[in-house]
């Protein structure tokens, strides 16, 4: 599928403010004047706005500013008027009580810095984990010619002679104190190599999987998602990147042309085969409500239930995203789904091209980390959606991330109200816990934490380490970090803070779970699970600030993205924009 462009030339938005005589046109190029700009950059050429979530509290997007250059250089060498806008910034090492608490809250700053402002096209600058759906969801609601630049991942850690993936190694090395099979000194060694260069985390965690999720939906240059940070040819990804938005703006190539249901389709597949993480199924829930695409959470086991798990990255494998480039990186994963016949070939891509055409001539130069079909680290990977009496709008495990022989379990339930109470209670001898338990944690959903915070994958009691055993069910109506691991239900629908069944759950419950029937099942009768749900009574806390007030009164609920209510649907072009 090829794009067929808009007839051009055409008045731009950005006219609106900048075209004319009249004394609003001298009111705002006097002012942009100020800066040193040339009258010409005023006469109707477009003006892009480079949105920049770079801040030092983000760690994963610190190098952003220079990549923003070279963005800009791109758009001057196409003819057109590059400004940067610092836009909100979430960070996930930093924010509390938890970056996905302010995921919308980016979302809502994005659109209307669109909305606003004399912009004709945007490029989205990201790289931490909610960055790259919350700048996604921004600018499917206006509307408006779009194309992402990741900030790419951090180069491989090393320590003692092994690979340390950020994260990934994190819940390893900490799980390995707790067990005594490594001491606190070693561990503080260790983290000097967890993080040794700029950029996002190394393993397939949330950063890569929404990078290589933009890059599959089309909304990135081809091949954006697994250049290293420090690599030249990401300063060279984000030139290209420049240079390719003025022809889009010409083209009125808009994200509603490309976020289409097929790419939606495309992105829940490409998540299979590279292992990626489980949040996102969040971020492109959020995205296709925005978009107006009609996703559901039985789309991801519709679509991904059969796809193998073909990329060798932490935390399912072992390779990191360094090793995943040099082997050709996202358009080869394309390619071998497109060759199963597993890809919508004629998606189109912000480049004007079908996502075919940008992939199917390229090699794997590398088949121990982007592997055979024949030797898929899971032969049926994605996400797998688990639905029952505990969970009747769905929860989600990541079966490549989990133990084999826990896939079917059936354990008594040792429950913790909320996450205070699993700090306080975990590390005592005294719990009545086992390896055949099932640990559950409630309250920690989009209302409940508040924000629903990565702490899903709940570190196990140091008696069990103890024994040798470094696994057990989990199951919360929390997330978890895309560089974690084990077999963790998370996302369990409705949330606990909402009165969903969770709520109810108490120590000594019989809980089943059943991956390859996806079923969830609390093993209480029915009468006395209505009696529990007819007795339960909401949390009476307060929000604390007026955003926490807004997100705890509007959230939607895990399984359609946790999206605030009011922000759903694109609500179409920025004023000003020519429609024609």
């Amino acid at each position: 599928m090829s794009f067929k462009p808009a007839i051009w030339p055409r008045r731009l938005r950005s006219q609106e403010w900048f075209g004319g005589t009249g004394r609003d046109q001298i009111y705002h190029r006097g002012w942009m004047k100020n800066q040193g700009f040339p009258h010409d950059m005023f006469d109707g050429r477009p003006v892009i706005g480079i949105l920049n979530t770079w801040s030092e509290l983000t760690p994963c997007n610190a190098h952003l500013r220079d990549l923003a250059e070279r963005v800009k250089n791109g758009v001057y060498e196409a003819g057109g008027f590059p400004v940067e806008v610092p836009v909100f910034s979430t960070a996930e090492s930093s924010f509390r009580p938890t970056a996905m608490m302010f995921r919308n809250l980016a979302a809502m700053a994005v659109e209307e810095a669109i909305r606003g402002q004399p912009m004709d096209g945007v490029v989205l600058m990201v790289g931490c984990d909610k960055t790259t759906p919350s700048l996604l969801m921004g600018a499917a609601s206006t509307d408006l010619p779009s194309i992402m630049v990741t900030g790419g991942p951090m180069l491989n850690g090393y320590f003692q002679g092994e690979r340390v993936g950020s994260g990934t190694h994190l819940w390893k090395f900490s799980e390995a104190v707790k067990a005594g099979e490594m001491s606190a000194e070693q561990f503080l060694e260790a983290e000097a190599s967890m993080s040794r260069s700029p950029g996002s985390c190394n393993t397939m965690g949330t950063a890569s999987t929404m990078a290589s999720m933009a890059e599959a939906l089309g909304m990135a240059l081809s091949g954006n998602a697994a250049i290293p940070a420090v690599d030249s040819r990401r300063r060279t990804m984000a030139q290209l990147s420049g240079r390719r938005i003025v022809q889009m703006v010409k083209d009125d190539l808009k994200p509603s042309d490309v976020l289409t249901r097929q790419a939606f389709e495309n992105a829940i597949r490409t998540n299979g085969a590279i292992g990626g993480s489980t949040n996102a199924v969040i971020h492109l829930l959020a995205i296709a409500g925005r978009v107006g695409v009609d996703l559901t959470l039985d789309d991801w086991d519709r679509f991904g239930r059969d796809i193998p798990t073909i990329v060798n990255l932490m935390p399912s494998g072992k390779y990191l995203m360094e090793e995943f480039f040099y082997a050709g990186g996202l358009p080869v994963v394309l390619k071998r789904l497109g060759e199963a016949g597993m890809l919508n070939r004629e998606a189109l891509t912000v480049s004007g091209e079908s996502i075919w055409d940008q992939v199917k001539d390229v090699v794997n130069q590398n088949e121990d980390v982007i592997l055979p079909v024949e030797k898929a680290l899971t032969a049926q990977g994605g996400i797998a959606v688990l639905k029952g009496n505990l969970s009747p709008n769905g929860a989600v495990i990541k079966p490549s991330a989990a133990s084999p022989h826990l896939l079917t379990h059936r354990g008594r339930a040792v429950v913790f109200e909320d996450i205070d109470d699993y700090k306080k209670r975990i590390d005592d001898d005294a719990l009545d816990v086992d390896e055949t338990c099932v640990l559950v944690l409630k309250n920690c959903g989009p209302k409940g934490y508040p924000g629903m915070a990565e702490v899903g994958n709940m570190g196990l009691p140091p008696k069990i380490l103890k024994k040798g055993i470094t696994d057990m069910v989990r199951i919360s109506d929390a997330r978890m970090s895309g560089t974690a691991y084990g077999t963790v239900v998370l996302h369990t629908s409705p949330e606990a803070a909402s009165g969903g069944p969770l709520a109810i759950v108490r120590d000594g419950d019989m809980i089943e779970l059943d991956v390859p029937q996806r079923r969830l099942h609390l093993d209480i009768p029915d009468e006395e699970l209505s009696t529990r749900l007819s007795d339960w009574a909401a949390p009476g806390d307060q929000p604390a600030s007026g955003y926490a007030w807004l997100h705890q009164t509007h959230v939607q609920g895990a399984d359609t993205g946790a999206d605030l209510d009011f922000l759903k649907g694109c609500r179409g072009a920025p004023v000003g924009r020519d429609s024609h």
